[in-house]
């Protein structure tokens, strides 16, 4: 390995630690909107939904910011989610070829393990938000609709 391939392997394993610290936040945070998600769909099925906008004063422009503002953070994880796995995954992947290079199966082993675990829960945090990111925007728009049509 020459020595630039050396430091940018180096480089690339610094990023392991926070990847696999961004994919656990970005788990809890989807356990979290899933909660969320549940909890507003009990209301919605007892119509005590609050409305968006209790006053009924905001013009359309501005219900569709906080639309927009309101599924922000689901619309991130459920797109860099899969990102992270994908970093999380290709780290460990150099060790991991190294290690057979060598003949160190239980290196090589121990690498993929982590590479595919990271992956997984990246994955599961990603189609739970884009789940609940589906289902809201369509509940939020039909809200926009109806706030637009008391507008008119």
């Amino acid at each position: 390995m020459t020595q630039i391939e050396f430091e940018l392997f180096q480089l690339a394993g610094l990023f392991f630690v926070p990847v696999l610290g961004l994919i656990v936040a970005a788990l809890a945070y989807a356990f979290f909107a899933l909660g969320t998600f549940v909890w507003e769909a009990l209301q919605r099925l007892r119509g005590r939904q609050p409305p968006l906008d209790p006053t009924g004063r905001l013009a359309s422009e501005d219900f569709e910011l906080k639309i927009l503002k309101r599924l922000e953070w689901l619309r991130i994880v459920s797109r860099t989610a899969p990102m992270l796995g994908l970093v999380a995954t290709m780290i460990p992947m150099g060790p991991a070829l190294l290690a057979l290079n060598s003949g160190d199966a239980a290196a090589m082993s121990e690498n993929l393990v982590m590479a595919f675990s990271a992956v997984i829960l990246a994955l599961v945090a990603a189609s739970i938000t884009f789940f609940i990111l589906t289902v809201r925007r369509r509940w939020l728009l039909e809200e926009l609709r109806a706030h637009e049509r008391a507008l008119i």
